[in-house]
């Protein structure tokens, strides 16, 4: 039992430390907005 006890407290830690990965990403890091340009063939705006 003490074995499956450490294991699941690692998993715990684990994902713990995943969330708060995340959490800091969210609270930190601001997306730079810029434009998008894709350029369109013409045979699919002649289509007919």
């Amino acid at each position: 039992m003490p074995s499956l006890f450490r294991f699941l407290v690692t998993v715990a830690i684990l994902a713990g430390l995943g969330y708060a990965a995340l959490w800091a990403l969210v609270t930190f890091v601001e997306p730079q907005p810029r434009e998008m340009s894709q350029t369109v063939p013409a045979q699919r705006l002649n289509a007919k």
